[in-house]
């Protein structure tokens, strides 16, 4: 059964009734409301900050719109795996799409851009770093022609990498076939782990793993515990690398096509909610760790000298990977100076 999440700007009648307004304009803005343009929202995950991101921002829109757009939200793949619900955004037939920007690296390869190893070495590095004006610009502005408008980065927090069977040591990495984001970044920083990278959306990950196709992946904590790792994937070890944000793009042909005055509205709502759920993810995030071990989970995390001989091995990735790709390469230096800035 498909489960569809609508919000409705409530009281809106009520302020219709004590404001005095030409009739004319009146009429129109009650057909308006009457007749409201949709806005399909999709995303892979559910009950989490991205799932949360989106019921926050259907609902602003549509009461700061006075219910002339109408939000329709669609967690958990339920439009489709990642691959089509981007692809779905490019051709109009779903308005939003909500993700980490790795997956966007087929439209434009400095997406992945964020998601270079020994970035960000704190969550609220991190936070800064995505709200520099700089960054958001580079950022938001890629995919314009592909039919993508960014209007939004949010941070998700540090990964870790829950296996199938307990990983206590750097040693302990090799050989086995880990799970990554679409991302040459992150293929790069799981073979200098002498581990095999294996490319996979988020909805074919746990049968993977069920099935031994797979013995660990890498994501954050706020996955395992949300899709139900813990009988398939027990073991998490907290590695740090790299630090996951996700990305709002609409489809470019929807926003440009709205009245002046709902394009603004959609912009400015994504922004203000963006930095208004800060706190929801730090907090979901601990939530997180205690529910993984409340449930009998295992988090562990390297030795301090063996956490820091990964850090040697992978914090150049970004920068070596992108030497022969001068666009990429240029956006990696903007984000790394960044964060250099934003210590």
């Amino acid at each position: 059964m498909r489960v569809k999440w609508n919000f409705s700007a409530t009281g809106a009648a009520l302020i219709f009734m004590t404001v005095s307004v030409p009739i004319g304009l009146a009429s129109s803005a009650k057909a308006q409301a009457a007749n409201p343009v949709i806005m399909k929202l999709s995303t892979a995950t559910i009950h989490d900050t991205q799932h949360e991101w989106l019921i926050r921002f259907a609902a602003a829109v549509e009461k700061d719109s006075g219910g002339r757009i109408k939000a329709e939200i669609y967690p958990a793949s339920q439009l489709g795996s990642i691959p089509r619900q981007i692809e779905g955004v490019q051709f109009g037939s779903i308005q939003g799409w909500m993700g980490p920007p790795e997956f966007l690296v087929g439209v434009d390869e400095r997406y992945e851009t964020l998601s270079a190893p020994g970035l960000f070495s704190s969550e609220d590095q991190d936070i800064r770093v995505i709200s520099d004006p700089e960054v958001r610009s580079l950022m938001l502005g890629l995919g314009a022609n592909k039919g993508l408008a960014g209007v939004a980065l949010a941070p998700i927090g540090p990964s870790s990498i829950a296996s199938r069977n307990p990983i206590h040591h750097l040693a302990d990495f090799k050989g086995l076939k880990i799970r990554v984001l679409a991302s040459p970044f992150q293929l790069e920083m799981v073979k200098r782990m002498d581990a095999s990278p294996v490319a996979m959306t988020l909805a074919d990950v746990l049968p993977a793993l069920q099935q031994g196709a797979i013995d660990a992946t890498l994501a954050t904590i706020t996955v395992y515990t949300t899709f139900h790792y813990l009988d398939a994937a027990k073991y998490v070890i907290d590695t740090d690398q790299p630090y996951l944000n996700s990305i709002v793009v609409m489809s470019k042909k929807w926003l440009d096509g709205l009245p002046p005055d709902l394009q603004k509205i959609v912009r400015d709502d994504a922004t203000s909610v963006s930095t208004d759920i800060v706190p929801f993810v730090k907090q979901f995030f601990t939530a997180s760790y205690k529910n993984w071990t409340d449930h009998g989970g295992e988090l562990t995390s390297l030795p301090a000298d063996e956490q820091q001989a990964l850090m040697s091995k992978i914090s150049s990735v970004g920068l070596d990977t992108s030497a022969s790709k001068p666009d990429l390469n240029a956006a990696v230096k903007i984000v790394f100076g960044s964060a250099a800035r934003n210590k």
